[in-house]
């Protein structure tokens, strides 16, 4: 997700920052984890938006190689789907996919509370859109205070619960100033014992210019520096040594070529379907009396997309039970997007386009994310196969000592990433 976007695509696919209605697939409970005897050592969750999993070892990440080297590190890690931000950010903290925790996509409707957008902070901060509980709810629920900065979904709070200390999106707010903030939590109140921050520069620079371009692989540099200047504070306010340090991303980036947008109104008419949502995954809702026209006209495989009927959905993909799923998805292929017909219409006109973009195949390598964990609790040196997003969470549940809620995520996955009781 880049900041804020100021184009129409960007504003689909990601923005400001910033639940489970009935499903028809109910997740999974794992058995509790073990109850901790003491306080558990702190932990600091670090996710980078849109860093792919091939930007480590190329000379930009020295901090990020250097705790993968000294720990664990995933070849790479799968996003759920839809390979947005606000979706995958929300499955990272709760173990859920998407079609569990109920943020389908970065935009989406709902029969009961009307439209969500990235871009609009008062819905974010609405608690029935975000299903499922969050990683700081439960462990401020347990007493352990948290501090979470920008993370999607923060605002919203889960069982009355919000985070000790926390802060929305601002991106003004200079890296090494928010570091500094997140560090000053140590010393406000009771200390922290989960610490989540939320990146955003990498993945503007991708949506920008590419995510190969100079200017991104400078946004990677700054954005391994800043992890590497709240690890140097940590070890000044003297948790350095105890700290467990998970950093992720939500989602790599594409390459966009030039002029490779549709007009979404030759999917469907404005008088034929409703557009919910814009971009890589695009959302219809036939409007009455066209349904059936509109849904055998696109199902199947086109130019450049595939549509489904929510129902047909490859199983594979994990998602269409959730009643914000619009009744027809159409996803794009790698590097192609669906704009509306002005906006291409301008961007062909000035020949300005965005340069990357997310929200493919969650099995493109390009979409790919990064996993690496270090401290006490981990081995050294461990290199782990590729695993979905959702295994996180049970992980991070146990590192505080928490009981996971229930969730998608396989225990056993990240189990090798420990040291030995």
């Amino acid at each position: 997700m880049s900041a804020f976007p100021q184009r129409p695509l960007r504003s689909a696919c990601l923005a400001l920052l910033f639940a489970l209605s009935a499903c028809a697939v109910a997740p999974r409970a794992p058995a509790p984890a073990p109850a901790a005897a003491a306080a558990p050592p702190l932990l600091l969750l670090v996710s980078i938006d849109g860093l792919r999993a091939d930007a480590l070892g190329r000379g930009d990440t020295p901090t990020l190689d250097r705790l993968a080297a000294g720990g664990v590190r995933a070849q790479w890690m799968r996003p759920s789907y839809p390979v947005l931000t606000f979706p995958n950010h929300y499955t990272l903290v709760t173990g859920l996919r998407p079609d569990h925790h109920g943020i389908v996509h970065n935009s989406m409707n709902d029969a009961g509370l009307g439209r969500f957008v990235v871009a609009d902070r008062e819905a974010a901060r609405v608690p029935d859109w975000w299903q499922g509980t969050p990683l700081w709810a439960s462990a401020e629920q347990a007493g352990i205070a948290t501090g979470v900065w920008a993370w999607p979904g923060v605002a919203a709070p889960r069982g009355g619960a919000l985070p000790r200390h926390w802060h929305e999106f601002d991106p003004g707010m200079p890296l090494e100033a928010r570091m500094a903030r997140v560090a000053g939590w140590l010393q406000s109140g009771p200390r922290p014992g989960l610490l989540a921050v939320y990146l955003e520069n990498v993945d503007g620079a991708g949506h920008d210019h590419g995510p190969g371009a100079p200017e991104t692989r400078a946004a990677i540099r700054a954005a391994d520096a800043a992890v590497g200047d709240l690890l140097s504070r940590l070890e000044a306010a003297g948790v350095g040594g105890t700290t467990n340090v998970v950093v992720v991303s939500d989602h790599g980036m594409a390459d966009v070529p030039e002029a490779h947008y549709l007009a979404v109104e030759d999917m469907a008419s404005m008088e034929e379907a409703e557009v919910v949502s814009i971009g890589q995954v695009i959302g219809l809702v036939p409007r009455a009396g066209h349904e059936a026209t509109v849904a055998t006209r696109l199902a199947g495989r086109h130019a450049h997309y595939q549509c489904w009927r929510k129902a047909d959905i490859p199983a594979r993909l994990h998602y269409g039970d959730h009643p914000r799923v619009p009744p027809i998805v159409c996803q794009m292929d790698e590097g192609w997007n669906a704009l509306p017909r002005t906006t291409v219409q301008k961007r062909t006109a000035e020949g300005s386009h965005d340069r990357g973009a997310h929200g493919y195949d969650p099995d493109a390598p390009s979409m790919r994310a990064v996993f690496i964990a270090h401290g006490p609790a981990f081995r050294q040196g461990a290199v782990l196969p590729p695993f979905d997003n959702v295994d996180v969470y049970p992980l991070l549940a146990r590192l505080l000592g928490l009981s996971p809620q229930p969730n998608d995520g396989e225990a056993s996955t990240l189990a090798p990433a420990l040291r030995a009781p």
